[in-house]
């Protein structure tokens, strides 16, 4: 065959070659990251190390090292009958490694650390304090709302037994032929006497100025003694005997 005869499209060298579509871009971009690895390794071999740096890695070097016979303690130690590798004592009952030594780099006084220490746990516990202050607070704010809330609806169901009571009352003194109440507020007051001259009430001395469950205790003491009736039980006894041989109280208590 001749040399600029053209390649067999079914031959196996063609068939063979990767042509998938991107693939020189992510070879292209394989080898700009492994030039860059070089790099940074080349750099980091060329830079020059720190005075701290050195100092580090000679005082980790020495640490490594054993003490050798130069040295005038470990000298002293084995003319005393130490052997490396024994424990320290009498007995063999002491360290057998060197203190570890405790550096220090920074340019804070001794002692600060066990100050920022004590700081973090002083902040930490004022935290906590003021958490279950905060958690103490909402849960009397949260009594104080049910106290309120119990005691508005007692005083709304007090105003509906005193209206109750009210209007008995004056249908029981008008079968009795009773025209003026005995206390103004004993019936329930018309639309045209709640408009009167307000300077005219307040010059009134009257026992309205009682709270409502006063006035719901007057009131039904005095159903039971004029009229021998007892508003929670609904009924008009005959005479005081029968009202208080079959009636359980003169409070809503009682016949719950």
């Amino acid at each position: 065959m001749e040399e600029d005869e053209e390649e067999d499209y079914m031959s196996d060298s063609f068939i063979k070659q990767d042509v998938r579509p991107g693939l020189p871009m992510v070879r292209r971009m394989k080898e700009a990251i492994q030039r860059e690895e070089k790099q940074k390794e080349a750099n980091e071999k060329n830079r020059q190390k720190s005075i701290k740096e050195e100092e580090k890695e000679r005082r980790e070097l020495v640490l490594k090292s054993a003490l050798g016979n130069e040295n005038r303690g470990f000298a002293l130690l084995q003319k005393m009958g130490y052997k490396s590798g024994q424990a320290l004592g009498r007995s063999g009952e002491g360290i057998v490694e060197p203190i570890p030594l405790s550096i220090k780099t920074g340019r804070s006084g001794l002692g600060h650390e066990e100050f920022k220490k004590r700081k973090a746990e002083e902040k930490l516990e004022n935290y906590r304090q003021k958490l279950h202050m905060k958690k103490k607070a909402n849960e009397q704010a949260a009594d104080q709302f049910r106290i309120r809330f119990k005691n508005k609806q007692e005083e709304h169901k007090m105003e509906g037994d005193l209206r109750k009571s009210q209007r008995a009352c004056q249908q029981l003194d008008m079968q009795k032929d009773i025209d003026v109440p005995k206390e103004i507020w004993f019936w329930i007051e018309p639309e045209e006497e709640e408009k009167k001259d307000e300077e005219e009430k307040e010059g009134e001395c009257t026992s309205s100025d009682f709270s409502v469950s006063e006035k719901l205790q007057i009131l039904t003491a005095y159903l039971r003694e004029e009229h021998f009736y007892c508003i929670w039980c609904g009924i008009t006894y005959e005479d005081s005997e029968d009202l208080s041989s079959n009636c359980p109280g003169d409070s809503a208590a009682d016949h719950d």
